[in-house]
Order: C-alpha cells, then sequence, then structure tokens
C-alpha cells in the first residue's frame, strides 16, 4: 500500500469487514475483504485465498481466523515474491510478528479454541454453524474482525 489511511477511512475498513463477517463471510475473509481493494486483489479472489482459515483454519479452531487474515495482509503489504529476498522475508516476519503481538495483547490469545471458550483439540464438524441472531451473540468473532481490522490499519499506517 502506497498511502496512508485516514481515521475515517480506517473507521470505514474496520465497518466493512464488520459487515462482511456479519453478511455470512468468515472471519479471514471479513479481515482480507475488507483491504483487498487497497492491493489491487479482485474481492471474489480475496474471498477464495482466505475461505480455508476461518474457524480458525478450516474449523480446526487453531489460529483466529481475523489473525489470519491480518497475516494475509501483511504479505501483501510487504511479503517477499522471489526467493533471493531474504531481508524481506525477515521484515515480513517481523510484521506478522507485530501484529501478533497486538492481537493476542488485545484479546488475550490468537487461539480460536481460546478465544471461543472451548476446549483445544476438539474435532468440530467442518459444517458451519447457522448465522442466526444468536450465533452472533454468543460468539466474539465480530470483535475479532473488528480489532484484527484496525490493528492492520494501524500498523500500516505507521510503516
Amino acid at each position: 500500500m502506497k498511502r496512508r489511511l485516514t481515521q475515517e477511512e480506517i473507521e470505514e475498513r474496520v465497518a466493512r469487514g464488520v459487515e462482511l463477517f456479519k453478511s455470512g463471510f468468515n472471519c479471514a475473509q471479513a479481515v482480507t475483504g475488507a483491504f483487498a481493494d487497497l492491493y489491487g486483489i479482485p474481492q471474489d479472489v480475496a474471498m477464495r485465498m482466505s475461505a480455508s482459515f476461518g474457524g480458525g483454519m478450516g474449523r480446526m479452531r487453531l489460529t483466529c481466523g481475523a489473525a489470519s487474515g491480518m497475516f494475509l495482509l501483511a504479505g501483501l503489504e510487504n511479503g517477499c515474491a522471489t526467493v533471493e529476498e531474504p531481508q524481506k522475508r525477515a521484515e515480513n516476519y517481523a510484521l506478522v510478528q507485530e501484529l501478533a503481538g497486538e492481537f493476542k495483547k488485545e484479546n488475550g490469545s490468537l487461539t480460536c479454541a481460546e478465544l471461543l471458550g472451548l476446549r483445544s483439540g476438539k474435532t468440530e464438524s467442518p459444517i458451519p454453524g447457522e448465522r442466526t441472531r444468536e450465533y452472533y451473540k454468543q460468539r466474539p468473532c465480530t470483535m475479532m474482525v473488528e480489532s484484527a481490522c484496525r490493528i492492520f490499519a494501524e500498523k500500516i499506517n505507521i510503516r
């Protein structure tokens, strides 16, 4: 990304991520989709490339999908495209570690199961839960999407 976001633009990106999540996309898709246009990524491509990361990686409740969405965006922001760029890889890993640290500080964990209050290691059905009003009330996922979008936008603004 070549330009800084204004505070209003940051809030628009955060709102867009929440809107995408509430419309039925998974947490990783919501975060990735909220920023994809800034990197010239068509929305449908952004949604496909981040689809597998929802539910803590394919609903296995591992790394939070909202955090994974941030990490996908970090690759678009400063990831390396060739093997001849070891410094670029290190810079990208540093960005991912900064994002992860902020997310964990703000939310208490990077692990989906822990954020949901579930037993870690429990195998779940691959079938996503029906998106109802109760679904959104019971889960902190909307807040995780909001948090990830804000953290990412603010972090790239100070780079």
